[in-house]
């Protein structure tokens, strides 16, 4: 386990009135001890008391021989794991539950620990999370890296004539050529009217002359992902999509701008919000201006307005502001930033300027 982690963790629990919880996100489980275990349907728990009874349920199933700091208790498939688990279970205490614990193992252990209160304990370590660690910057600078090299690249590949879903295909290559161990989401590559589909699934469409070009990707490498969007045009761009691009440009500049520590979520994404209001195109962003990420894609928090947290150093979140024609032009920008205590880094370095592919 690391022990830095975990006795954040622990801190949180104690002051939250939370002595003991259930973990089973796969995600959460590695940032603690290292290891990724995925048990599709079966069961996974690390249970964690503030008494220092730590405990990780896993399948025979699964081989897991690492010294993980934490007990192993194994159980097969004809054993029922949850009636394991709730042996460790204090029933007079309250019990924080993962958000991501299937309910046919959360209501079998409600079944057999009757009076016992269960609260959603997942927020505490996930905004344990938000704030990254040396290392992960580390980590989260170099996936930024790749990403980088990989949307020069596919970006160049535009003129073969590609449809979307090939050119995702291509991605994927790229990203092993790269280094990367694979898609930290899966690819938004939109043409044309496409583009005005901010989460528009990879199809068979060609690019035509004159079409703005989406490319929404990221990587994940060493467990830690990346994401970055960059809008291009084939062959020329309309004045009415350079006007737009530049509105949504200059948004993406004016949120990144007010990115520091002590800075409301809800201020940044207004900075994005407001600008491209003044512009006349409010109704077409449609979406919040970001979201936190690190070992997911989506960690806890976003910039979003309603989101009155206030940004601390070292967390790392999303910058994407768009706009969205129907039937005519999409255009969305985004940048990773890290928080720094006197302003921000962003991690991606690609242009983002107008870009014409020939």
């Amino acid at each position: 386990m690391n022990l830095l982690r975990l006795n954040k963790l622990l801190k949180e629990m104690e002051i939250n009135n939370i002595p003991q919880m259930l973990i089973s996100d796969p995600a959460a489980i590695f940032y603690l001890t290292g290891k990724w275990i995925h048990p599709g349907e079966r069961m996974l728990a690390l249970y964690i008391n503030l008494k220092g009874i730590n405990k990780l349920f896993v399948n025979e199933l699964f081989t897991v021989t690492e010294d993980l700091g934490v007990e192993k208790v194994w159980f097969n498939d004809t054993e029922d794991g949850v009636e394991i688990v709730s042996k460790y279970v204090d029933k007079e205490k309250t019990m924080g539950v993962d958000k991501n614990w299937p309910a046919r193992f959360l209501l079998r252990l409600m079944e057999l620990k009757g009076g016992s209160t269960f609260v959603n304990g997942s927020s505490i370590l996930d905004t344990i999370r938000m704030c990254k660690d040396e290392n992960e910057k580390d980590l989260m600078r170099e996936a930024s890296r790749i990403n980088d090299l990989a949307v020069e690249r596919i970006i160049k590949l535009v003129p073969e004539m590609h449809t979307e879903k090939k050119m995702s295909q291509l991605l994927l290559g790229i990203y092993e050529e790269l280094g990367a161990d694979g898609f930290s989401f899966d690819p938004i590559i939109a043409y044309g009217v496409n583009a005005a589909d901010p989460h528009h699934g990879c199809g068979n469409t060609m690019v035509k002359p004159g079409d703005s070009i989406i490319i929404d990707i990221g990587c994940v490498k060493d467990s830690y992902c990346s994401d970055m969007t960059r809008t291009v045009f084939y062959k020329y761009a309309s004045d009415k999509a350079k006007e737009v691009f530049n509105i949504v440009l200059e948004a993406n500049k004016k949120a990144i701008d007010m990115v520091k520590a002590g800075v409301r979520f809800c201020d940044i994404d207004a900075a994005a919000r407001n600008h491209i209001d003044a512009h006349g195109y409010g109704k077409y962003f449609t979406h919040r201006t970001g979201h936190s990420i690190g070992i997911d894609v989506h960690d806890l928090g976003d910039v979003s307005s309603v989101n009155t947290d206030k940004v601390e150093p070292g967390m790392i979140f999303s910058i994407e502001p768009g706009i969205y024609l129907p039937r005519e032009v999409g255009v969305r920008i985004e940048d990773l930033v890290l928080v720094t205590e006197d302003g921000c880094e962003v991690l991606n370095k690609y242009d983002k300027g107008l870009v014409i592919v020939e």
